[in-house]
């Protein structure tokens, strides 16, 4: 930490080690017990939700899997096997279309994550997207988000992304050095990168957000420099930015493993968290604002992540594929995390739902308010006309914590977070959680 930081935060772990740092759910995926499947079978029969309705869709297919990957991908899949796994898709989507808990509703929102959703050919894209469409109609979507990796972006599959609705094009560039993508396993290089940018936006989608990773092996400093100046002279509509970390199933990992190493050989966290602090100043100079400790966006008036804000807010996220998590009805789910399981559970007219979770009433007001805290600030008013209660009352511990770490600004209705605390966020979240989810992990 840098001397202004004050010494009473919490223990710094200066070197990356294995492990998840980012918090993107809550309770922690820990705590979702497959014995609690049926409360979210229960909750599916309840049509009384009148939540915004969204769905993720979960394509996982790569053409090689990064060293830092950590999501459920295959490379090993034949064309029959796609196929029958896009068959499976639109089963598990009709199952649930019929239940009382959609009764009716449309989504508002759909997004199409990976693995990598450019891995399908038009005909598998229209396949499926034509399935979805027809059990669960478009007309009411606001924001359609797909995730692409450059390198399978023919101008051919571009025009049949944007002809099936996406507004909102996801390039995963992560660097624009080839030996950095070459050693950390990806398999777009930066030639290819240059071409499907090119001609995204000579055709129209409404935004072009590019992911970059600061802190990747054999990262640098000059390197990071050029990387940051490159995707500023793109003008990408949002870029989205992640430290870069190592969960315990990654390629990165298992080297680690094998050599007895502790430390994992990419960049500390504060140097990350400087670099990512360096690109966001390099946007901010032409423009660009911080919305997130992740995130920033050309104009913020035209801007939106709605599957963001929804997964934030509280929504019912019908989630399918393997592997993937929602919420519907108040219950967290989780599906079979391999491959044939799945689909063979989707095959038998199951649904293939491995683990859930009904989070308790204080559960989902701490979710929902460490989830828009990573937006940089809060609403206390808002929170306490949804939930009843002042967060400025309910979390007034952890506040003051934060407060005096040096971490929140002060602004009334606003619980602010300041860019340092922002940068580091996700470590900071643990002083909300309950003492029986706290890990201990700072980072």
């Amino acid at each position: 930490m840098s001397s202004a930081t004050p010494q009473t935060t919490p223990p710094l772990r200066h070197e990356t080690t294995a492990g998840n740092y980012f918090v993107a759910n809550y309770p922690p995926f820990a705590f979702w017990k497959q014995e609690f499947v049926p409360q979210f079978e229960a909750a599916l029969e309840d049509g009384s939700s009148r939540a915004t309705l969204g769905q993720y869709v979960h394509i996982p297919f790569c053409r090689k899997r990064c060293h830092f990957c950590y999501f459920k991908v295959y490379t090993d899949k034949d064309s029959s096997e796609v196929r029958g796994y896009i068959d499976a898709l639109l089963k598990e989507l009709a199952v649930y279309a019929n239940k009382p808990v959609i009764g009716g509703r449309k989504p508002k929102f759909v997004y199409f994550g990976g693995g990598t959703p450019s891995y399908l050919s038009p005909d598998q894209l229209k396949l499926l997207t034509d399935g979805m469409k027809r059990l669960l109609p478009w007309d009411e979507v606001e924001e359609v988000t797909f995730e692409a990796e450059p390198g399978t972006l023919t101008d051919h599959k571009l025009q049949a992304i944007r002809d099936m609705g996406v507004t909102r094009l996801s390039l995963g560039i992560e660097h624009f050095d080839d030996h950095i993508l070459e050693i950390n396993g990806r398999a777009h290089r930066s030639k290819e990168v240059a071409r499907a940018y090119a001609f995204a936006r000579e055709i129209g989608f409404p935004q072009i957000n590019i992911d970059l990773i600061a802190g990747m092996v054999e990262e640098t400093e000059d390197k990071w420099r050029e990387t940051v100046a490159k995707a500023v002279a793109l003008q990408p509509d949002s870029v989205t930015i992640y430290q870069m970390e190592v969960p315990y199933n990654t390629g990165i990992y298992q080297q680690m493993k094998a050599g007895g190493q502790l430390v994992a050989p990419v960049a500390d966290w504060e140097t990350k968290r400087a670099w990512v602090d360096y690109a966001y100043r390099e946007f901010e100079k032409v423009g660009y604002t911080v919305t997130s400790g992740t995130t920033v966006v050309r104009d913020p008036a035209k801007v939106k992540f709605i599957y963001r804000e929804g997964l934030f807010t509280g929504a019912d996220i019908l989630s399918i594929g393997v592997a993937s998590f929602g919420h519907l009805n108040g219950v967290h789910y989780q599906n079979h995390h391999e491959f044939q399981p799945y689909v063979d559970a989707v095959n038998a007219g199951k649904l293939p739902v491995y683990r859930a979770l009904t989070p308790a009433a204080d559960e989902r007001y701490i979710r929902e308010f460490m989830l828009q805290l990573k937006l940089g600030s809060v609403s206390a008013e808002k929170f306490k006309a949804k939930f009843g209660t002042d967060p400025r009352e309910t979390f007034a511990t952890p506040l003051a914590t934060l407060k005096e770490w040096g971490f929140l600004t002060n602004g009334g209705d606003r619980i602010g977070v300041t860019r340092e605390g922002l940068l580091q966020i996700d470590r900071l979240l643990q002083e909300f959680f309950k003492p029986e989810h706290k890990t201990g992990r700072y980072a």
